[in-house]
């Protein structure tokens, strides 16, 4: 098991199984890399593209590392003040609107690919 994995076995009920759908699609479907930075799974491609964040309300963001450089054409991003980082926040597996945040994953994974961090 991969230290992520063991972080997200830390967690029950609905954090567990976001985070678990969301590291299984990361890491067996598009390949990125995970590693556990900050006590928290970030996710790789050439540089870091996102990581999720079991928050105290039950909830599991997905935050973009790179945020503010996405178009959020789905308008599901938020900021949250923060300057560079936008995430979206997750309760349940099947809440999770999975077209829309595939486009956000894969515009996430084109922008780490092509452009150099500003």
């Amino acid at each position: 098991m991969s230290p992520a994995e063991d972080f997200i076995y830390q967690f029950d009920g609905n954090q567990r199984a976001v985070m678990h759908y969301l590291h299984r699609w990361f890491t067996y479907e598009l390949f990125l890399i995970d590693k556990i930075r900050f006590r928290i799974p970030f996710y790789y491609g050439r540089t870091w593209i996102c990581y999720m964040n079991p928050l105290k309300n039950g909830n599991v963001e997905l935050a973009f590392i790179r945020g503010h450089e996405l178009s959020n054409a789905q308008g599901l991003l938020e900021s949250k003040g923060r300057k560079q980082i936008c995430g979206i926040e997750l309760q349940q597996v099947s809440a999770i609107p999975v077209k829309a945040l595939n486009e956000i994953v894969q515009e996430a994974i084109l922008l780490d690919a092509t452009k150099k961090i500003k």
